[in-house]
């Protein structure tokens, strides 16, 4: 139990129209007073009590909340509760214009094979093009961590370009998956909310919607991936692209690296790729179906290219149905190892099947559970979706799709999401802080979990209206930007305590030696109930109650990294927000 007085408020603002807590942690019984103060004068605008104390179940801590909701005036304000005041924050309704923006500019910031010029990064993150030599590549040839030995291929791969999956400099087809259906899908919802120009990107007046061509960088980099014709497995998918060894931390972004050793099995240096997996081919036959919908309008070309790679993929991994990823080479990248691959067969039918209609997808389908049990529902897992757990990607577009399914099929699968939601929202009510996660989702990554839940609320206001959805996922974001037990913005550049030390190889924030600071709108992992890298244990984490087992420091990787696949739910919710408040 955390005995501190503290005050948790949303350390960026809120929207006008949006419900609006803060609340002191004491354990003093209360009531207390509260106020809130315009800071240009000074001036008391609303005040009360706090509503009867509340003890938090996750925590332990007992929390005096005021609710300010009905204060509606946009403005820059200050909130006190008892003795303790916050920090400025902001009212308004167009309050997430600007984390939209910057949470969909860290992926450009994440660029491999590319220079950051300072037209698009700004001064501060511009660097040379990373690891231009993945464009001439091997196949890893050796033996893995499990004693397993892969041979090499014949051929040299183009592995250049995508984006840098996290804080190392590894690439990942199936984090890189999630991460491109999550963007296309913010699109693909609300195609209106994004256009040309909206980011600060080479391709920024090129007539193509910025977002689209940022999904596109990685999905070249997915293609690029797929073994080609004429050669074993072709169509499968290598699973990854890393170094032989890791780097240290922080590092500088190499431009070339020595990809022609010989001696690959125990080398200490090189980039290669690994091994082809089912569940990286059925990402890409997934994202370039999906792709194949949205570029239809703007390059029939590249929708034709992806279309032909999605279908070539579905086709390899039906002949290669249990190429599961190992521990290869057990070091110098994450495993990312998928072994139960059902709901990528699923969600590849599922974006096929919308896109192209054919009997062989729907008749898949069909045959599968997911198409009439949405994940998060019937199970006991904390959130409804991950990198790796995909099904409910697909029946989102199942329900969110036009398809020849019936409108009583497709209105199961909504009533399914409007009912996932109504749990999560059960939850969050029992939380102190607006947490729509049990302790289960306290992972590595648990801020993506948060986020990936209030998609799905965002989901169930779309199809229901029911405006209780809507707070739900404005409570879900106060908790990301400092409504919490940390009083911590999880989010960098958003509040006056935001993360600043991220574990990132480049955005160390040690500019003497040349390393910058975190570019705002990056989203760190967040608290993590295991005790996963040597600062939190150095720390005694374990003895702090869950939601406090975080600490935002470069060393600690499981808590305080940032991450492809936990950005793409922030620019998503973000964007959801932004569209409804301002409506």
């Amino acid at each position: 139990m955390n005995t501190s007085v503290s005050l948790s408020y949303n350390q960026y603002g809120y929207p006008a129209a949006a419900p609006k807590y803060a609340a002191l942690t004491a354990d003093d019984p209360g009531p207390f007073a509260w106020t809130l103060s315009d800071v240009m004068t000074g001036t008391v605008q609303a005040s009360g009590k706090t509503i009867p104390a509340f003890i938090d179940p996750l925590s332990g801590s007992r929390l005096h909340q005021a609710d300010f909701s009905l204060f509606t005036r946009p403005g820059t304000y200050r909130i006190r509760i008892g003795e303790k005041e916050s920090d400025s924050f902001k009212i308004d309704a167009k309050i997430y214009a600007a984390l939209t923006h910057d949470a969909l500019h860290f992926f450009y910031l994440m660029r491999s094979g590319i220079e950051l010029a300072e037209t698009y990064a700004g001064k501060t993150w511009t660097r040379p093009a990373g690891h231009v030599s993945d464009a001439d590549i091997r196949a890893f040839a050796g033996t893995d961590a499990q004693g397993k030995r892969w041979d090499s291929f014949p051929f040299k791969v183009n592995g250049s370009g995508g984006w840098y999956d996290a804080g190392d400099f590894g690439k990942y087809v199936v984090n890189g998956g999630i991460s491109v259906w999550t963007l296309q899908n913010a699109f693909e919802r609300s195609p209106q909310t994004f256009s040309d120009g909206d980011l600060p990107i080479p391709e920024n007046s090129n007539g193509i919607p910025d977002i689209l061509d940022e999904t596109r960088w990685e999905l070249e980099f997915m293609l690029r991936m797929q073994i080609p014709e004429s050669n074993a497995l072709s169509g499968m998918v290598f699973h990854k692209l890393h170094d032989r060894k890791w780097s240290g931390v922080p590092a500088t972004l190499p431009t070339y690296m020595d990809n022609n050793n010989d001696m690959q099995d125990g080398a200490a240096w090189g980039r290669y790729v690994y091994e082809p997996t089912t569940a990286a081919t059925l990402n890409l036959a997934a994202c370039a179906a999906q792709a194949a919908r949205l570029w239809s309008p703007y390059d029939r070309s590249f929708a034709e290219r992806c279309l032909t790679a999605a279908e070539r993929a579905w086709k390899a991994a039906g002949s290669h149905p249990v190429l599961i990823a190992g521990n290869v080479p057990g070091e110098g990248g994450g495993n990312y190892d998928d072994t139960e691959i059902q709901d990528e067969w699923y969600w590849a039918a599922c974006e096929l099947y919308a896109t192209t209609g054919k009997e062989e997808y729907e008749q898949f389908i069909r045959s599968s559970n997911y198409f009439v049990s949405f994940p998060g529902l019937h199970n006991n897992r904390a959130a409804s979706m991950s990198w790796a757990d995909t099904a409910a990607l697909g029946s989102i577009t199942l329900a969110t799709i036009n398809t020849a399914l019936s409108a009583s099929e497709r209105d199961h699968i909504r009533n399914q999401i409007v009912q996932t939601a109504a749990h999560y929202e059960a939850i969050q009510a029992s939380s102190g802080f607006g947490i729509p996660m049990d302790a289960s989702g306290f992972v590595w990554g648990s801020n993506s979990v948060a986020l990936n839940n209030a998609i799905i609320m965002a989901l169930a206001y779309d199809i229901s209206g029911d405006p209780r959805h809507l707070a739900a996922v404005s409570r879900t974001m106060d908790y990301i930007l400092g409504y919490n037990g940390l009083c911590k913005s999880f989010v960098s550049g958003y509040g006056t305590d935001s993360l600043s030390h991220p574990h990132h190889r480049v955005w160390a924030n040690d500019p003497a030696a040349g390393y910058p600071p975190p570019p705002s709108g990056a989203l760190c992992g967040g608290p993590n109930a295991q005790i996963q890298d040597p600062v939190a244990e150095a720390l005694k984490l374990a003895v702090q109650p869950i939601p406090y087992r975080y600490v935002d420091d470069i060393g600690s990787y499981a808590t305080n990294e940032v991450a492809i696949n936990w950005n793409a739910p922030l620019a998503w919710v973000a964007s959801f927000l932004n569209q409804a408040y301002r409506s």
